[in-house]
């Protein structure tokens, strides 16, 4: 998981549970999503990576290389 490049879906930011699709197993899932800087926001559409997992659903995002 960790890697993965996903969408915004909900924005992610200070004091939001965002949501993320990233594709997993041949498919696109719907993960929470928060930010892995302080402070830093994400809007709807955003390329973001994953840079930690929390099982089941949760993971921690940064922004994706251009």
């Amino acid at each position: 998981m960790v890697g993965k490049e996903g969408r915004v879906t909900g924005t992610i930011g200070p004091g939001l549970i965002g949501e993320v699709m990233v594709p997993v197993r041949g498919g696109v899932e719907a993960f929470y999503a928060y930010s892995s800087i302080p402070g830093e926001r994400f809007d709807l559409g955003a390329q973001v990576i994953v840079v930690e997992y929390l099982a089941p659903r949760t993971v921690y995002v940064a922004p994706a290389r251009a």
